[in-house]
């Protein structure tokens, strides 16, 4: 009851100041406020590069052929075609980190379906691609090793693709032409969105490895078996540093690379790229609530200050009461829960703030936010803690002013 009593009277108390008392929350409510709003931007980022990894595929390794130099200049990765649908195999077959290894090639071309023509990324992969890349279909069938074999003019369209030519149409089994080479439409593959890179993923059509050699990419005349790249599946996310090992040790075996010699093929682990990129946004994100967190601090000290004024102009009200049986821990108790009160007032306040701020950020800035309930109540705890913490000393003192004193005070 007492307790209750005690709740009355502070929260009275704080009724006869309301402005004081509202520029005091303030400072509590730009705190709270800051604090969940970077928490969210830090959590969406590190959440959008988690969508972007899965977005290529789990587990994923890509292995690109090597760059060809002329006059000193070296081209790049991949212009110079080393790998070859056998080292592919032989991946699969002889890596045991290693679930799929999936020969690709890659090229540009004009789509065109009736009036309508769309220029898109061609790409030729056996049918374990889908697989590899943990990509769905919207629609339709995948093509098979038999079409594989046979090199037949089949395709899987991406969203764009499928979009930009048919609209609203349906495209399975539709006849579109990629270099006047008429291909059926098998089916269409589910969004993958944008990739880290930036480039849309649902821009191209997907057709069997032995066709887009046979009619659209061509072949090299050095070696017809050559393809541009291996997609590399590991077993486990864990075991993806050992395939890595794997791979680059059989490849270096079977293109006879004498030790010390530089590897003809380029491997790259996507997923530690991506691992950096998302503990960066983690630290961002903790840095961020970190100097957010600042705010309480000065809205801290603000119910401090407030409440040594509250003493200095209560103290014959304080004097009084332990004069008619009020004891210090009484007014200790009223003191605190008046800085408590303003805190979790500011708490809830903020709270409303931060969201609300989230919430506009993620509309009108395009950013990706996500909030989190433990955030939210980390928040809502620690302004109480700010108001139990800042809110001791004063509650201190008016607990420890004599009585006669006090009723002397003018």
């Amino acid at each position: 009851m007492k307790l209750w009593a005690s709740v009355r009277v502070a929260l009275q108390a704080i009724g006869a100041n309301t402005m004081r008392s509202a520029l005091t929350v303030l400072g509590i409510v730009i705190g709270v406020a800051s604090v969940i709003a970077m928490v969210a931007v830090g959590r969406g980022a590190t959440q959008r590069i988690q969508e972007q990894i899965r977005s290529i595929g789990s587990n994923v390794l890509i292995v690109l052929s090597g760059s060809s130099t002329a006059g000193g200049l070296r081209a790049g990765a991949g212009t110079l075609l080393t790998l070859t649908e056998e080292d592919a195999a032989a991946i699969q077959a002889e890596s045991p980190a290693v679930e799929l290894a999936v020969p690709t090639m890659r090229g540009t071309a004009q789509v065109i379906f009736g009036n309508q023509n769309w220029s898109t990324i061609i790409q030729g992969a056996t049918p374990g691609y889908l697989e590899a890349r943990d990509w769905r279909l919207a629609s339709g069938e995948p093509f098979t090793p038999q079409d594989q074999a046979a090199a037949t003019k089949v395709a899987l369209l991406g969203q764009t693709v499928a979009r930009n030519l048919f609209g609203d149409t349906d495209p399975v089994g539709q006849v579109i032409r990629i270099k006047k080479v008429p291909f059926t439409v098998l089916g269409v593959l589910a969004p993958k969105g944008q990739s880290p890179w930036g480039q849309d993923q649902d821009d191209l059509v997907v057709i069997p490895l032995s066709t887009a050699k046979r009619r659209v990419l061509g072949v090299s005349q050095a070696n017809a078996r050559a393809v541009g790249a291996i997609l590399v599946r590991a077993r486990e996310s864990k075991l993806q540093q050992a395939a890595e090992e794997q791979v680059s040790a059989l490849l270096r075996q079977r293109h006879r690379l004498q030790p010390g010699q530089e590897n003809d093929f380029t491997l790259r682990n996507i997923t530690e790229v991506f691992a950096a990129q998302e503990e960066s946004a983690r630290v961002m994100a903790v840095l961020l609530g970190a100097i957010a967190s600042v705010s309480l601090l000065v809205g801290g000290i603000g119910i401090m200050n407030i409440m040594l004024v509250s003493v200095t102009e209560r103290t014959r009200e304080i004097g009084l009461r332990m004069a008619v049986g009020a004891r210090g821990r009484d007014i200790l108790l009223q003191f605190l829960i008046e800085a408590v009160t303003l805190a979790l007032l500011g708490g809830i306040v903020g709270t409303a703030v931060g969201l609300t701020g989230s919430a506009l950020l993620a509309h009108f800035g395009d950013w990706a936010v996500s909030v989190d309930a433990s955030a939210l109540l980390l928040a809502f705890l620690f302004s109480a803690g700010v108001g139990i913490f800042f809110g001791f000393y004063p509650a201190k003192r008016a607990a420890e002013l004599d009585p006669i004193e006090a009723l002397r005070y003018e």
